[in-house]
């Protein structure tokens, strides 16, 4: 049950409800509330860094940051409109109280400045976008900078091809390489993991990326969205390491998946206002690599550098992988020309022993994944 009136007598009228729904429903006996010794204690929420104290901004500085980014983006050579400029500020406050003893809370805040720039001219026009989201109004990019990046993104995607059929080496763009890492999170995860529905199944103790590479996850680090001191069933959050040196050492549990599987709870609970608990990851990093992106493109020769993908054909049994992707055709190291409407595909479980990790994640994102090289992608082009 939820709902958004505070009022003491809907309050009450909302908890008798709730537990009437509760006595209808069936018994699960993995469903339940934590052991006491589980809960968390004592924490620190100053030191994750995830609320800025400053003054809230005047809707006058969100509307000036919008203007600056729209119009750096109209300043660039070839833009010939703005679909949207934006930005805002927000503050989330979140308390959980369970019937087990737990009760605690913490404060977020937010601010983003965002545009999306169009070039070209009827079909043959194209849209790119930058944005810039922090905890702290002082880590904002620059308004100007990100409306210029946007309008000379959407530029160097005009009168795009598409790349003769084949088998090609493929570098996902840093704006997109964290789905990859997702596609793997999404099958450690302890719901699928139960229900067997995950191409990494069987995968616990093996090795899923190349030796040298591990992800961990942090959910104390500071100025990061993903922080939190404890999770949605009341527990303490802890770092991990859920890939160590390319072995998978665990899945993301909550209480309810760690008890169908015969295992502790990783911490891993979130929950939204109307949904129970599911296992959630927090903070994650891919172990970066040494080269840079540019570095990567050089040595990849000819190949697909993808900085946009579209729909999604992911087969959570097999791991089979096929998405419409855009981005530049590389010819002897170098951007040779735009592309778009194309197909790539192939298997998670290969892709993922594959990868070659550029050193250019951005640190404050929650999951920090650098560009990432794969080779032998099969590319569906002319």
């Amino acid at each position: 049950m939820s709902g958004s009136d505070v009022r003491d007598n809907l309050i009450d009228m909302m908890a008798e409800r709730a537990v009437a729904m509760a006595n209808e429903a069936l018994v699960d006996p993995f469903i339940g509330l934590a052991d006491p010794d589980q809960l968390a204690k004592d924490w620190d929420v100053s030191a994750l860094e995830i609320f800025d104290p400053t003054p809230e901004p005047h809707s006058g500085d969100l509307e000036n940051d919008a203007r600056t980014a729209e119009a750096a983006a109209r300043a660039i050579e070839g833009v010939t409109q703005v679909q949207s400029a934006s930005a805002g500020f927000g503050v989330s406050e979140f308390f959980l109280a369970t019937s087990n003893g737990f009760a605690g809370g913490y404060q977020r805040s937010s601010r983003y400045t965002s545009c999306v720039a169009i070039a070209g001219q009827g079909a043959g026009m194209e849209r790119d976008y930058d944005g810039d989201s922090r905890i702290f109004q002082s880590d904002l990019r620059d308004a100007s900078d990100i409306g210029q990046s946007a309008g000379m993104r959407a530029v160097s995607r005009c009168a795009p091809r598409k790349p003769q059929t084949g088998t090609y080496p493929v570098i996902y763009d840093e704006r997109i390489s964290s789905g990859i890492i997702g596609h793997l999170l999404s099958a450690i995860n302890g719901s699928s993991i139960a229900r067997g529905s995950s191409w990494l199944r069987d995968g616990l103790g093996e090795l899923v990326l190349p030796e040298h590479l591990s992800v961990t996850e942090d959910p104390h680090r500071p100025r990061a969205n993903g922080s939190r001191p404890f999770d949605g069933e009341g527990l303490a959050t802890r770092s991990r390491k859920i890939i160590d040196n390319g072995v998978l050492t665990g899945w993301t549990l909550d209480l309810a998946s760690g008890r169908k599987l015969n295992m502790a709870s990783t911490a891993n609970a979130g929950r939204g206002v109307a949904t129970g608990p599911m296992p959630t990851s927090w903070n994650v990093t891919l172990t970066p690599g040494h080269q840079s992106a540019q570095d990567l493109m050089r040595d990849m020769g000819t190949g697909l550098l993808i900085t946009s993908l579209i729909g999604s054909t992911i087969n959570p049994n097999t791991g089979d992988y096929s998405r419409g992707a855009s981005g530049f055709w590389v010819e002897n190291g170098e951007i040779a020309y735009p592309v778009n409407e194309i197909t790539i595909a192939g298997n998670l479980r290969d892709m993922l022993k594959r990868i070659i990790p550029a050193n250019d994640a951005r640190p404050h994102l929650s999951h920090v994944v650098p560009s990432l090289l794969i080779e032998g992608m099969t590319i569906a082009g002319s």
